[in-house]
């Protein structure tokens, strides 16, 4: 479709949507949209640990074990076991009780954490899922807006040695939720598509 946008560039760093499966990236990270416990479930959690195998969840469990439970809009990080990715940042993003409980703020830190603990750790490339747009339905016209928000204010405001952030969606709704995003935001901030 002519209006959908893809990519854009934001300080050398090229922010890309694509329709896919995120397990079978092979970014530098892949996030993970996980629940507090960490121990995985349903939807992207419960593939990620499904592919990666066992070695995610026990490094999970150590996590826990160490900081108990991941408060929402934080990150973390273990291997990606058996992924092409070496590595999974597991976030928790909000439930959506409505949209004025804070779950904006939430959201975009959910993204902006994860972020910059792929920058903390020197990767070059990192892929995100919708996070909260499933099982904590928050609606994905709405997520897709912050979430494009979060990463573009990101990247224009840090030096990261981040080369490439992908959006990996599911399904070609969400991904025309995101290319929208993507379109009505970049061009407000004056970012042209690739």
């Amino acid at each position: 479709m002519t209006n959908q946008a893809t990519e854009v560039t934001i300080n050398q760093v090229k922010l890309r949507i694509i329709q896919g499966d995120i397990t079978k990236q092979s970014t530098d990270a892949i996030v993970n949209a996980a629940n507090p416990s960490l121990m995985g479930g349903g939807g992207v959690d419960g593939a990620i640990h499904r592919s990666g195998g066992p070695a995610i969840l026990d490094e999970c469990k150590q996590i826990v074990a160490r900081q108990g439970r991941l408060p929402t809009g934080k990150a973390v990080m273990t291997t990606g076991g058996n992924l092409k990715a070496k590595y999974v940042i597991h976030t928790v993003g909000p439930i959506w009780h409505g949209g004025n409980k804070g779950e904006p703020e939430l959201l975009a830190s959910a993204y902006q954490e994860s972020l910059k603990l792929a920058t903390e750790n020197n990767l070059t490339s990192i892929a995100f899922p919708s996070i909260s747009t499933g099982a904590y339905g928050y609606p994905v016209s709405q997520a897709s807006k912050v979430a494009i928000d979060a990463v573009i204010t990101f990247l224009s405001r840090s030096t990261t040695p981040l080369r490439e952030v992908v959006f990996v969606l599911f399904d070609s709704q969400t991904l025309g939720a995101y290319s929208s995003a993507l379109r009505e935001i970049g061009e407000k901030r004056g970012l042209r598509p690739a």
